[in-house]
């Protein structure tokens, strides 16, 4: 049976849940000498909610991707908190439409594919920790990208970029340069808060499925969508 829990979440994983285990076991047992019962209780019960968290952040649950290789979902989970088109961008000519996305501390952190597509180039950029609700994150802050080739017609490129947030000081990319990716296939993730933006060719033959303000998940909520001709 499969562990929902990420592989790319080790060591924090296994770590934190320990560490969190440890303290409550210090608290069970030195705390009747020192502590009031309704003191203990609390603790215990802070701890608890701590290692449930902990564990939360790491949580992988399995998706059930569209079989329509029209759309371009989501590569992240959370909140879209701006469309904006733009000139150029990594890769990609001409007027580009960046959609942001930003991932709370509660969110699942894992980051997917947007549609079957090639691994054309990553590029790892070190930058500053402003907070990832924030577009101009996505500018200044520590960032990965990939750029990717559609393998489906019309085989344009797109950009993934994994941005680090103001808590946020891990970005984890298991996905290499030639890889072909499958849509919604996991291929990393950002650990604590940060913002994952999706760049698409911006034209008619493109339809923006999401407003801002939309929640999102990973690998099932169509952001955009290829007209039929």
């Amino acid at each position: 049976m499969r562990i929902p829990l990420t592989k790319y979440g080790l060591p924090e994983v296994v770590v934190y849940p320990m560490l969190v285990v440890a303290l409550m076991a210090t608290v069970g047992l030195l705390g009747p000498a020192r502590l009031p019962a309704w003191g203990i209780a609390s603790a215990e019960a802070v701890l608890a909610a701590v290692l449930v968290w902990a564990l939360m952040f790491f949580r992988d649950p399995s998706r059930k991707t569209p079989d329509d290789d029209t759309l371009l979902l989501a590569p992240a989970d959370g909140k879209v908190t701006d469309i904006e088109t733009v000139e150029e961008a990594e890769s990609m000519a001409g007027s580009v439409l960046r959609i942001g996305i930003f991932l709370s501390i509660f969110n699942t952190h894992i980051n997917r594919a947007p549609c079957d597509a090639r691994v054309e180039r990553i590029t790892y950029r070190r930058g500053k920790y402003l907070n990832a609700m924030n577009p101009l994150a996505g500018k200044v802050n520590e960032s990965n990208n990939l750029a990717l080739v559609r393998t489906s017609q019309p085989q344009d490129r797109l950009v993934v970029r994994q941005i680090s947030g103001a808590v946020a000081r891990r970005i984890v990319c298991a996905a290499r340069e030639g890889q072909q990716l499958a849509g919604g296939e996991r291929f990393g993730m950002i650990k604590f808060g940060s913002r994952t933006e999706l760049y698409l060719p911006a034209g008619e033959k493109v339809e923006c499925l999401v407003r801002v303000g939309d929640k999102v998940k990973a690998g099932m909520s169509p952001l955009a969508r290829y007209k039929r001709l």
